[in-house]
């Protein structure tokens, strides 16, 4: 039970203390690699990338700390794959995690509500990856309009976003609102991007992870912050890691497509014009 990744940027007013990403990271960075719902994010995005015969160049957009970026380059050590994440101290941890591991993914540090790609990185990738990020923010339009321009034309964009109720933790790490199908289909079309499908994953456990989740409220950020020391918070980190390897045990029985399900993950084909004609 812990924060999920994203690409928000800081702001100056009231907002700059849950979009510092930097600081959450050092914060909940060991907690989100060992969270129950990433995982399953993950093999929610593993399915749908399916089999990859020859040469694929994958982007991971929003990448936080690498996780996803690192599973996909372990899975696929054929393939170009690349994550692009504004947290510099995201960047850092994954690149850290990378060489410890000797996998072969590139990191780079990008503010997408700012610019698209660059002339060099324009079309690069055939598929890209969008996980955990767009709730985060205040204009998701904009960052999707640039996030497209990576993306060669006729190219697939795999998002997850999450449903259902926010939880106190959700706001504390800059979650801006939760999409329904209607609001994420709306979102991905007015960005020029096509043949959209959508499917509701997660019925019934990840939706009990979730409810367990707002049930615990304001307490839970201080379970999981790995700032904090002593006997107290050592026995509340445990008993997250008991919950979380239950809860990995009974995601297994998820349904990944489900009326009821409050994970959303989509599939979209990129425009085949250039995104700034559109």
């Amino acid at each position: 039970m812990t924060a999920d990744r994203s690409a928000a940027r800081p702001r100056s007013d009231s907002r700059q203390v849950e979009d510092d990403w930097d600081a959450h990271w050092g914060s909940f960075g060991d907690a989100a690699a060992e969270n129950p719902a990433n995982l399953y994010r993950l093999k929610l995005v593993l399915k749908e990338l399916g089999y990859k015969p020859g040469p694929c160049r994958i982007l991971d957009v929003g990448s936080g700390q690498g996780e996803l970026t690192l599973a996909i380059a372990a899975r696929y050590p054929e393939l170009e794959v690349k994550g692009l994440e504004y947290s510099h101290s995201g960047v850092e941890r994954a690149l850290a995690t990378a060489a410890k591991r000797g996998i072969n993914a590139q990191f780079d540090q990008r503010d997408l509500m700012l610019d698209g790609a660059p002339d060099a990185e324009s079309g690069w990738a055939d598929i890209a990856i969008c996980s955990e990020v767009l709730e985060h923010l205040d204009d998701p339009f904009t960052f999707l309009k640039n996030l497209v321009t990576y993306v060669r034309p006729g190219g697939t964009l795999i998002v997850t976003v999450p449903g259902g109720p926010r939880s106190a933790l959700d706001r504390h790490i800059g979650h801006r609102r939760h999409y329904d199908l209607r609001s994420l289909r709306e979102l991905l079309g007015r960005a020029g991007l096509k043949q959209i499908s959508i499917a509701r994953a997660g019925f019934p456990f990840f939706d009990l992870y979730r409810l367990t989740v707002v049930a615990r409220g304001r307490a839970l950020i201080a379970d999981i912050d790995s700032s904090l020391e002593g006997r107290s918070a050592r026995q509340r980190q445990a008993a997250i890691r008991t919950a979380s390897r239950f809860f990995a045990k009974a995601f297994q029985f998820n349904l990944d497509d489900s009326p009821f399900g409050w994970q959303l993950l989509a599939r979209a084909t990129a425009p085949e014009a250039p995104a700034h004609s559109l």
